[in-house]
């Protein structure tokens, strides 16, 4: 059995856990090879001062990247223990991996992992078709195997309810000057490895839009591309709401958004409603579930398109600590 990771282990998870969503595509994330061990940490020069001031988007995406990384190492044979916040007084570390017991692959995790590169947000508007019931159970229990939960937000009156909180957040969200200026920084008008494209965003906002949508952009939608009427909107929850708990929804979100992408549909992430804190009270109430919402989720049938740039693997490592450690042998 092996007892330390290696430096090109980690490299290899890594390629894989660069590709998890994060708020504006900010890529939040440093992996760091330490005494044997694969750590996540969360880069503060890349936490969004004014859409993210207290560090939860950071951290579900970090979330999300770890949860890409688990199924990397699981897949190459080598799967991990994890210890999430594992030093109290390093906040910024954010997990820590350590060789667990040699397995093969399970097959979910081979499904999972294969759909890693193929996982997108899609901003665009969905077809119809309804989602399956049995594909809908999957998706909840994708969740509930992370330790989160997954509300399907079921009737007209439960979805325009929340399309209202949703609504509401967004425009507290769009009187913000430095909220405002911070989406054009992120903006992407030409080829970068971070950031939101602007051919990524929804088409311009219209009155008949039930749910609200960054658009990033001018692009307006195609004649008769209206959004569903009755999207599939899903809340996904964890117990709490401290740092382990956000850590927790990040692996949960990524599961879920994994599953959705083999089962052949797309998804969209709405997060206004967690961003502000008087909506997602809102939600929590109106939810009337234990636990605090984490992200909303539009889920649908959509046409294909492609996932958003990464930086390199090497710009998102840390070998120093390994380094060191080989040249003190």
């Amino acid at each position: 059995m092996e007892t330390r990771y290696r430096a090109e282990q980690l490299r290899a998870a890594a390629a894989d856990a660069i590709r998890a969503p994060s708020l504006l595509n900010s890529q939040p994330w440093r992996f760091r090879l330490r005494d044997g061990a694969i750590e996540i940490l969360l880069d503060p020069g890349r936490r969004l001062a004014s859409a993210d001031p207290t560090g939860w988007a950071a951290r579900v995406a970090c979330g999300a990247a770890l949860f890409n990384l688990r199924l990397a190492l699981a897949v190459a044979g080598t799967p991990a223990e994890v210890r999430l916040r594992p030093e109290p007084g390093e906040p910024n570390l954010l997990a820590r991996l350590t060789p667990a017991a040699p397995r093969p692959a399970t097959g979910t995790e081979r499904t999972l992992h294969r759909a890693i590169p193929r996982r997108f947000s899609n901003r665009a508007p969905f077809w119809p078709d309804p989602v399956p019931a049995h594909d809908r159970w999957q998706l909840g229990q994708a969740a509930q195997d992370e330790g989160a939960w997954l509300e399907l937000v079921i009737g007209t009156g439960a979805v325009a309810a929340l399309a209202e909180i949703a609504r509401g957040a967004h425009r507290v969200l769009e009187r913000d000057p430095g909220y405002q200026a911070q989406l054009q920084d992120w903006l992407r008008r030409e080829p970068a490895p971070d950031g939101v494209p602007a051919s990524a965003g929804a088409p311009l906002a219209e009155p008949q839009d039930l749910l609200p949508q960054r658009s990033f952009g001018s692009r307006h939608r195609a004649p008769g591309r209206d959004f569903e009427p009755e999207p599939l909107v899903a809340v996904l929850g964890a117990p709490g709401n401290t740092p382990a708990d956000q850590i927790t929804a990040g692996q949960a979100l990524q599961r879920v958004l994994l599953t959705a992408t083999d089962l052949g549909l797309s998804a969209s992430l709405i997060s206004q409603p967690i961003e502000v804190a008087s909506a997602r009270e809102q939600l929590r109430r109106a939810l009337g579930r234990f636990g605090t919402p984490q992200m909303v989720l539009r889920i649908g049938y959509g046409q294909p398109g492609w996932a958003t740039p990464r930086r390199t693997v090497e710009e998102v490592l840390d070998l120093s600590a390994h380094q060191a450690e080989h040249s003190a042998v």
